[in-house]
């Protein structure tokens, strides 16, 4: 098939890189322009940009899909399927009908939970053990269309959401070309989801990151977990914020208040909200550089009873 690839951060590049490998022609890619960056906020290209690039492939950036520019070209090109991976917009009606497959969306959930921009932070804040990725075919409603394909992963003990979805992605790509494979040889139909077990997983922004020490201890976990590397989970100390890296819950319920940082030979722990404290990784003081907590807490001679905010 003649595909027009859409996709955006790091996680989409398995899938173009995959495309790339596989029978199936890569006529053209869409991604999000180019976005400042770093401290300098340079402008820098998507990832996905750099690898189409590298490859001598069309790339469209328009500022939104439905600019009449963009909608032209897409029908000039005339695709067969449109595969589609974390773009960061919404593809418009007028651009759903061009291509005769369809555009066919690789989601890293197990659908129909967690529809929206951030399935994997949210499966990990809420405890899941499970999840997965999903190929579907896009249509107007958000993530509701039926789907082709799943695989399944296990959210491990220590996973971060950059651990659990730099694994789905490479899983993801295998589903994403096998889907493509099996609708080019009339072998796979699109099963509607199910109307049960619907759940949403909208973007986590820096408020969503901010630790509320007077939480339950394994939700603090979580909470870190999902959040990291981005947006990055956060506290506050003397009014500065502080980085948190995943912490690990320590059994047993203490007298240590929340929030209040208590240091031991193994370096340094902190109050919850259940009784239970938790033991710090590593920290990022604002405009430092990250290391070990202890290390941190050395540096700035922390006084008995230091407390995060």
């Amino acid at each position: 098939m003649r595909v027009l690839f859409a996709g955006t951060p790091e996680p989409a590049v398995a899938s173009l890189k995959a495309l790339l490998d596989s029978r199936h022609e890569v006529i053209a890619v869409l991604t999000r322009p180019d976005a400042p960056t770093g401290r300098g906020r340079r402008f820098e290209p998507s990832p996905v940009r750099r690898v189409a690039d590298e490859a001598g492939i069309e790339v469209l950036t328009p500022a939104r899909p439905r600019d009449p520019a963009f909608l032209a070209r897409l029908a000039e090109l005339a695709p067969d399927a449109c595969p589609v991976v974390a773009y960061g917009g919404l593809i418009p009606p007028a651009a759903l009908d061009v291509p005769r497959f369809g555009w066919i969306n690789l989601h890293f959930s197990l659908l129909p939970a967690w529809r929206g921009a951030a399935p994997v932070q949210h499966a990990i804040l809420a405890g899941d053990e499970v999840t997965g990725a999903c190929t579907f075919r896009l249509e107007e409603g958000l993530d509701t269309g039926p789907v082709f394909g799943t695989v399944t992963e296990e959210i491990g003990r220590a996973d971060t959401s950059g651990d659990l979805l730099d694994r789905l992605a490479v899983d993801g790509a295998r589903l994403l070309v096998a889907t493509l494979d099996g609708i080019e040889e009339g072998r796979l139909t699109a099963v509607p989801q199910p109307s049960d077990g619907v759940s949403h997983a909208p973007k986590l922004t820096t408020d969503d990151a901010r630790i509320d020490w007077k939480t339950p201890a394994l939700h603090i976990d979580r909470q870190v977990r999902a959040c990291t590397p981005a947006p990055g989970a956060w506290t506050t100390l003397g009014g500065e914020r502080v980085k948190i890296f995943p912490v690990a819950p320590i059994p047993g319920v203490t007298d240590v208040e929340p929030g209040t940082i208590v240091a031991d030979k193994r370096g340094l722990q902190v109050g919850t909200g259940s009784g239970h404290t938790v033991r710090l990784g590593d920290v990022q003081a604002q405009g430092k550089r990250r290391m070990a907590a202890a290390d941190w807490a050395r540096g700035l001679r922390l006084s008995e009873g230091a407390r995060f905010e």
